[in-house]
């Protein structure tokens, strides 16, 4: 039965990942329009006005083609963990070079502000920060006093008033959208963070899983083995001097042997059985990682082990299937005990549209094995679409009687079996 899902979800962890990380990028690339459209605009009037001579209008067209290559160059390198410093100055000395563009239209304003909330992805401290809003405020400030009193020489304010307004408003605007950037990078960090916080807990759970199964073996193993081969070599030293004593030793060697066969079995058994509850909550962690919301009910009290173990076996199989084979965003799950039986049914919201709507969603070939196991114990696995898109999956156990198995003589399978859909 496929139910070893670990490297399944671990690349849905991964691609998901990888799916916003491309849609962040891809929110900074449709943010280059702010200054590419505007900028664009400001070239178009500042030439048709006469107010931008030919080889200036082309040198800022070019310009403004080298600044969107550069803002592509910070907004990546600054996702990816900082912008190198080439980076930083060429792109300044591009938009120092636009900047003086507003003594012909006010328009290219837009052009630091953006430059500036693309540095600003690059991990830097508070003060950095707030430097490089000043000086950008600073020099925008000046050449936007140049350009007010280049076109509009007959404005009432004095550029001594000009000049602190301007330089006020580009250093807050500066700051605010550096402040924004600075917020969405600490998203896609936490997203980072949190995709590297499941890896290495993934790890220290196997880990921690191998050293306890090392170390139980170790205690099992190794006093019956030093004991084997203690006296194993005493045997072989009395086989001729005292047949009948190395014979007697032997037989201990025998007899360690088979318990030591009959411990590891035993441990075996343990590390494969599976746990009602503990599955549970594993699957519950696993689907709520995976996006979908999973609502469990209270379990009966009084289950058999046995009983408990099939049901986490199918708990298991049902949730591997909702991950691999649907797009489900609820899952239910509920145990009930009805008369000599107890029922457990997982319905989900996630059938796909390509699905037969006769036998409902691919459910893989994990089903069939997972029915012969509940078969074993006189039970029955049904599956089947539950309204308009969800999927059904049912396992009805019969209890055992006292003193007796499940499924043993005299048990009968559950008298509400579901009597229609797919049988697994």
């Amino acid at each position: 039965m496929a139910v070893a899902t670990t490297a399944e979800l671990a690349e849905q962890d991964t691609r998901r990942l990888e799916r916003y990380r491309r849609v962040t990028y891809r929110s900074f690339m449709l943010a280059s329009l702010g200054f590419l459209g505007p900028g664009l605009a400001a070239l178009v009037g500042s030439y048709a006005a006469g107010d931008l001579a030919g080889p200036l209008a082309l040198a800022g067209l070019a310009g403004l083609g080298v600044l969107f290559a550069c803002y592509l160059w910070l907004v990546r390198t600054g996702l990816d963990g900082g912008a190198p410093r080439r980076a930083l100055v060429v792109s300044g000395a591009v938009t120092a070079a636009l900047t003086a563009l507003l003594l012909a239209d006010p328009l290219f304003s837009v052009v630091p502000v953006f430059w500036v909330s693309a540095v600003a992805l690059t991990p830097m401290s508070r003060t950095r920060i707030a430097a490089l809003c000043g000086g950008t405020g600073a020099v925008c400030g000046v050449f936007g006093t140049l350009g007010a009193e280049r076109l509009y020489p007959g404005h009432a304010m004095p550029w001594f008033g000009v000049l602190p307004i301007l330089v006020a408003v580009y250093t807050a605007t500066c700051a605010l959208v550096a402040f924004l950037n600075r917020y969405q990078r600490g998203t896609w960090e936490l997203h980072q963070q949190a995709y590297a916080g499941r890896d290495a807990l993934a790890r220290l759970a196997v880990t921690e899983e191998r050293l306890r199964f090392s170390r139980d073996l170790h205690d099992l193993l190794g006093h019956s083995l030093s004991l084997i081969a203690v006296k194993s070599e005493l045997a072989m030293r009395l086989a001729e001097a005292d047949p009948g004593r190395a014979g007697a030793e032997m037989s201990d060697v025998r007899r360690a042997a088979r318990d030591a066969l009959r411990e590891v079995r035993a441990a075996v058994h343990g590390y494969r059985a599976v746990e009602l509850d503990a599955e549970l909550a594993g699957v519950r962690a696993v689907l709520e990682a995976a996006g979908v919301r999973c609502e469990v009910g209270d379990l009966p009290d009084g289950l058999a082990p046995e009983v408990r173990s099939v049901l986490a076996w199918v708990i298991r199989e049902g949730a591997t299937n909702v991950i691999k084979h649907s797009e489900a965003r609820r899952c239910a799950v509920t145990v009930v005990r009805r008369d000599r039986s107890v029922v457990l049914e997982m319905v989900n919201d996630g059938v796909r549209a390509a699905a037969d709507p006769r036998t409902g969603p691919r459910t893989g070939s994990g089903l069939a094995g997972l029915a012969e196991r509940v078969a074993v114990h006189g039970g029955e696995i049904t599956s089947g679409p539950h309204g308009r898109t969800g999927f059904l999956l049912r396992a009805a156990v019969p209890l055992p009687r006292e003193g007796g198995p499940a499924g043993g003589p005299g048990a009968s399978p559950a008298p509400d079996a579901l009597p229609a859909g797919r049988t697994a």
